[in-house]
């Protein structure tokens, strides 16, 4: 009721993006990024080059592998991403996964968390110490940092510039890209829109994370402008070549004038279907391809999968897992198992992204339940994922792109509720949750002057949104460091804390694809 409550507010205060500067779900504030100039003091000129970027994680990594005790190559990666997956959602996650089995919660451990590496990466971007999803998929997925708002593209490229992404030598390719140069095979699984900014960021150039479709791209540029990210992802390369895209958003790939499978309507304005064009470029081909929209067409289709597979499940995202209808919605962990399975056929090996979405935006709207539940989620197609492959010669990496303001406080005993309140109360007498954030929809004004008892609501529903101290229609990210695990050849080089765009680079060395050193030709002993 009070996630309703706040809904209904913004609704009546006008449209979220245009009254508050919102990206288009919603959920990201675009009010403050949208004004920075690319000539800000605190971007030195060098880093506008992505070369500086490579150079920096090459040196680095050639000191790191001289460390490096593992032998042989990562024939295939995984890289998991849990969006918004801060430490203090680890934490807790944790311990609501043990309450659920019974235990007091706080000793469990999600299935990551027992990789034998460890390290923490810094995600500020060029002009933002706090990261957005854009600038951080640059610098994970493509190993350059970028400024806020844009995906693979080098400080050069200012937000909402129409035509700057279209520059080639403003473009950065992803390790996805390197993977498909090495003859592997590369896929996105989200639980995002396959358009959205962290899976795009393995396949699109673009000056602004919302250009998802025509529509977005003709309201900011008139004129030529840079292809929207869906039309990358179906006619681009490295797109159009990933043999695996499972996701929601199948509304930026149709026209406004039709309605999809469920009854929504496309957003497209340019008339195009992108879906029947990606299956006619797939007959041009001659390769065997698919196109599914529920549960049981992609269980159907995994009993005999096709070269290319094409999933769209949501006319925009998909659902809350603990809010899906799990006939019609497959999970996070089926997403994964079909993904590798898929992919496995090709014996050189491949890269697989895997994205864990809306853990970022249950943060978001202050609901941690569901944001806990996602990360769960998570770490079940990590654990899928790690049955599957074999530790000899495959590198499951597990990281989030940027933080979130959700703390855990209090001194509640050992086995306490963490989905609960605190057991001492306030100053004022009144009770406070074990969990809160800093900002964000979950504001109570006071009456009376006291605060309001947050425990007068049902805390335990997934509906529940918690406290926060200074009311934004949208909590914000954080900008602490995030953690990153590592199972497999080479997992060692993941320790220590270094930059959000080593993490490509790294991978790469590890898979020898890409630019710089690699595993397969670079001996750490070497005196030559």
């Amino acid at each position: 009721m009070v996630r309703l409550l706040t809904l209904l507010s913004l609704l009546a205060a006008g449209s979220c993006e245009r009254r508050y500067g919102l990206d288009k779900d919603g959920y990201h504030r675009d009010d403050v990024g949208s004004r920075r100039s690319l000539q800000t003091p605190s971007t030195p000129a060098p880093e506008l080059e992505s070369e500086y970027w490579s150079r920096d994680a090459q040196s680095e990594l050639g000191e790191r592998a001289w460390y490096d005790g593992s032998s042989g190559y990562a024939r295939n990666v995984v890289m998991f991403l849990g969006d918004g997956m801060s430490v203090a959602t680890l934490t807790a996650a944790r311990t609501l996964l043990g309450q659920r089995r019974g235990q007091t919660g706080e000793e469990s451990r999600l299935s990551f968390e027992h990789f034998p590496t460890v390290g923490l990466s810094k995600t500020y971007c060029l002009d933002a110490q706090v990261a957005d999803s854009a600038c951080s998929a640059s610098a994970y997925l493509c190993g350059a940092k970028a400024n806020l708002g844009t995906i693979g593209v080098s400080g050069h490229v200012a937000r909402h510039h129409c035509t700057a992404a279209t520059d080639a030598a403003h473009q950065l390719a992803s390790i996805a890209s390197w993977a498909l140069d090495a003859d592997r095979d590369a896929g996105i699984v989200t639980t995002t829109r396959v358009t959205h900014a962290s899976p795009a960021g393995a396949y699109a150039h673009t000056a602004d994370r919302n250009w998802e479709s025509d529509g977005d791209v003709t309201a900011g540029c008139s004129g030529h402008a840079q292809l929207d990210i869906a039309q990358q992802l179906v006619h681009a390369r490295p797109g159009k070549d990933f043999k695996v895209i499972l996701g929601g958003g199948r509304r930026e790939f149709l026209p406004n004038t039709m309605t999809d499978e469920e009854g929504s309507r496309g957003r497209r304005y340019d008339g195009r279907n992108l879906i029947s064009e990606w299956l006619t470029e797939k007959d041009s081909r001659g390769v065997t391809h698919e196109y599914v929209w529920n549960r049981q067409q992609l269980m159907e289709v995994s009993e005999e999968l096709p070269e290319y597979l094409l999933g769209l499940f949501e006319p925009s995202h998909l659902q809350y897992h603990m809010e899906a209808n799990h006939t019609t919605e497959p999970t996070l962990a089926e997403l994964t198992e079909v993904a590798i399975k898929s992919l496995s056929r090709n014996k050189e090996g491949f890269f697989l992204f895997v994205e864990g979405g809306r853990i970022d935006h249950a943060h978001h709207e202050n609901l941690a339940h569901l944001a806990l539940d996602e990360t769960i989620e998570l770490s079940a197609a990590v654990e899928k994922a790690r049955e599957l492959l074999s530790e000899q010669d495959s590198l499951i990496v597990v990281t989030a792109d940027h933080a979130h303001v959700m703390s855990i406080s209090g001194y509640t005993q050992r086995g306490g509720d963490i989905l609960g309140p605190s057991d001492a109360l306030g100053d004022d007498g009144i009770p406070y949750m074990t969990l809160s954030y800093g900002n964000g929809p979950g504001y109570r004004e006071p009456r009376g002057g006291q605060r309001v008892d947050p425990t007068r609501q049902d805390y335990r529903g997934s509906e529940y949104v918690y406290p926060a101290a200074v009311p934004l229609d949208s909590e914000t990210h954080g900008g602490d460091d995030v953690a990153v695990f590592a199972w497999g050849p080479h997992h060692a080089l993941f320790s220590g804390l270094y930059e959000q765009s080593h993490i490509p680079h790294r991978m790469a060395y590890a898979a020898c694809i890409g630019p710089g050193k690699h595993a397969c030709q670079h001996s750490p002993h070497s005196t030559t």
